[in-house]
């Protein structure tokens, strides 16, 4: 625990690894097996880990006053056994954002990649898996199983279904429910059932897609959300007209993927 500052008010139980440059600060506690990475800040009344789980957290996260990381389960199943959370690098976990540990039936791991955001009051249930780059905005409460792709964008206030996906630079509209799955690239929302509603053409500009690129996701998309057809009669349009490409390709299938389908 070389180069760590330590508030003389905060419990850091002998089973912690702290690595260097690491500040802990007043009336927080870290305990069990919670390994915190190089630079990472932990400001006051912070809990990471419990006596049952394992914390594992990369370099440079920031965690803000009152915030829960690393907790057990709130699951009734969950008997005490040793699961894991996972937690990337550069992530930022704002006030009272809390966070569970998996579940052995869910694979045993809740996993955050790098550079998320959550903002304050933020509950990420057991077995949810986030990807690089998720911003989720206040309030909003993850079931379990739940699975976020990389840039996607979920506006405040949201509530997610148990193993509902929300697909790749997605936005969701502040205040959604969200029952299946967010296709990709699109911008979703609906107070009694989240639904696509447009392309992201904003967001995936502004990551550097090409604008052909952008208009041939449109298009793709376009196709499974307006009109009346099937979804395989949307996957044969898409096929048939729209430019083959690792984007296309990826939203293909993720609709072919989906067991609770798409929200269109």
């Amino acid at each position: 625990m070389s180069d760590t500052c330590i508030h003389p008010t905060a419990i850091v139980e002998k089973t912690v690894e702290l690595d260097t440059g690491v500040s802990v600060g007043p009336y927080s506690v870290v305990k069990g097996h919670a390994r915190i990475g190089k630079n990472s800040v932990i400001e006051s009344h912070v809990t990471i880990g419990s006596h049952t789980t394992i914390v594992e957290a990369g370099e440079h996260n920031h965690f803000m006053p009152g915030a829960m990381v690393g907790g057990p389960p709130q699951d009734l199943s969950y008997k005490n056994e040793p699961t894991r959370l996972t937690v990337g690098n550069h992530n930022i976990f704002r006030e009272f954002v809390t966070v569970n540990c998996g579940t052995s039936k869910g694979g045993g791991v809740t996993r955050i990649g790098d550079h998320c955001m959550l903002m304050s009051y933020v509950h990420v249930a057991h077995d949810c898996h986030l990807g690089n780059h998720v911003v989720i905005a206040n309030g909003c409460q993850f079931a379990g199983h739940v699975k976020v792709d990389d840039f996607a964008r979920i506006g405040g206030m949201c509530g997610i279904v148990q193993f509902a996906r929300v697909g790749r630079y997605s936005y969701v509209g502040g205040a959604s429910h969200i029952r299946k799955d967010i296709l990709p690239y699109c911008i979703a929302e609906g107070s009694e059932m989240a639904r696509a509603r447009a392309t992201n053409k904003i967001g995936i500009q502004r990551a550097g897609f090409a604008k052909e690129e952008v208009e041939n996701i449109a298009r793709a998309i376009r196709f499974i959300i307006m009109g009346d057809r099937t979804v395989d009669e949307a996957l044969q349009k898409i096929t048939d007209e729209c430019q083959a490409s690792d984007h296309i390709q990826h939203l293909i299938h993720f609709i072919k993927d989906s067991k609770a389908g798409v929200a269109r």
